[in-house]
């Protein structure tokens, strides 16, 4: 099966820079890439107007399936996925059973595998129940088909413990995904610690929960030359840590989100139960150090952290809601318009740290638009503006810091393996 995707401005991998051209798919490959390309056997899209980028990769979504299913599942949240322009996501073990053995990962991957749409990865899990108590059987994981492993959302507090998955981990070349979190420091805290927790009359989440869990792995990375990567970074001071671990040369690597990127703690002053996640928005001077990281490399990709939760369970109080934000289907647009419109980013640069750069980090053949390689492709128009509301949330959930907010950079079509798995 043909396709020809004609007079889009398209990225083009080798030249890190966008071209009006043509794009011609047989089968799951990107055939051809030029001027005036011409197909008999192919079928036409007309691109004229739209951006043609590589496949948005997210390595960070909770698809909570298997068990939490009212919130989530694979068919739900692939939908979402490829409605938001992305073609591949990773899914995170924190499910019931939790993916931490063969039986659990090889549900999922049945289950995506029969959906055909958007591809779906699996990140095991570090410790066995994700308890942070026994490591689990990372190898058979590996057997299974798992890219990653993390405990995501929880934080393995032993020190001894981590070390030794990090050990374990490294004999298979696994990025290590860390949630940084010091529970002793966090405790029941619902928001940032600091004068949004002190006005709102709630207990605090420390910065410093944060950066010790950073520190810590930061050596643990270097004494095993292990690959440890950084889920949502969202404090000033883990960023300089992760710039000074890195110019040393420590194999790490980080993620932020786009509500970090975007919003601060004052968002949550009218105790908005969809401005609550963890780690919790931070300061302005926090946000800001965020974006100055991206910039300059010490952030390597933006992932969404996309946690669906039910109405029912955001329309609790705000001390009872909990934490997690979805992100799939606004995280380009919302991107794009804050970020890219006003000048503070390049979209060759934000393309990059939702394709290129996570594909680098799962170690997987995809993120670039290049011929002879896997057509998955997202097409955009950035010139259309839309309302995200509940009504254009694909997902179950529609717990979104966003709603009500006007966007640019519609996603038109997306496409993975060369076929057609979201139209607009």
């Amino acid at each position: 099966m043909k396709k020809l995707l004609k007079n889009g401005n398209v990225f083009v991998s080798k030249n890190k820079k966008f071209e009006i051209c043509d794009i011609l798919l047989e089968d799951d490959k990107i055939k051809e890439i030029g001027k005036e390309l011409s197909d008999s056997e192919a079928e036409t899209i007309d691109c004229n107007g739209y951006h043609i980028l590589p496949g948005l990769i997210d390595m960070h979504v909770h698809l909570r399936d298997p068990g939490y299913t009212a919130k989530e599942d694979i068919i739900s949240g692939a939908k979402a996925a490829a409605k938001g322009g992305f073609s591949s996501i990773c899914c995170m073990p924190n499910t019931n059973p939790v993916l931490d053995n063969t039986s659990a990962i090889n549900y999922v991957t049945r289950k995506a595998g029969d959906l055909d749409k958007t591809r779906i990865f699996v990140i095991g899990a570090m410790s066995k129940g994700l308890e942070g108590k026994e490591i689990a059987n990372i190898g058979s994981m590996v057997n299974a088909g798992v890219i990653g492993i993390s405990d995501d959302g929880n934080c393995i507090q032993n020190t001894k413990v981590a070390l030794n998955v990090v050990r374990y981990a490294s004999t298979y070349d696994l990025p290590i995904i860390v949630h940084a979190e010091d529970y002793t420091l966090s405790g029941e805290g619902q928001v940032n610690y600091g004068k949004m927790s002190t006005k709102l009359g709630v207990k605090g989440i420390p910065s410093l929960s944060e950066e010790i869990i950073v520190s810590r792995e930061i050596m643990l990375a270097n004494v095993t030359n292990s690959h440890i990567h950084f889920s949502h970074v969202s404090t000033h001071r883990a960023v300089e840590l992760i710039r000074r671990a890195k110019a040393d040369g420590v194999n790490i690597t980080a993620e932020v989100t786009p509500h970090h990127l975007l919003l601060t703690e004052e968002e949550c002053a009218e105790f908005d139960t969809n401005k609550k996640m963890k780690p919790p928005l931070r300061t302005e001077k926090d946000r800001q150090a965020l974006i100055s990281g991206l910039q300059d490399g010490t952030i390597d990709v933006i992932a969404t952290d996309h946690a669906p939760h039910t109405d029912y369970e955001k329309e609790l109080e705000f001390l009872k809601a909990p934490f997690g934000v979805i992100g799939l289907e606004s995280a380009f647009p919302a991107l794009y318009t804050n970020l890219v419109k006003n000048g503070e980013f390049q979209l060759e640069e934000l393309v990059a740290k939702m394709s290129e750069n996570p594909a680098q980090i799962i170690k997987q053949d995809l993120g670039l638009i290049a011929e002879g390689k896997t057509a998955d492709l997202a097409v955009v128009n950035l010139d259309e503006s839309f309302l995200f509301s509940e009504n254009y949330i694909a997902s179950k959930s529609h717990n979104s810091p966003f709603l009500g907010k006007t966007f640019f950079g519609k996603p038109k079509f997306t496409l993975c393996k060369g076929k057609i798995i979201w139209q607009d």
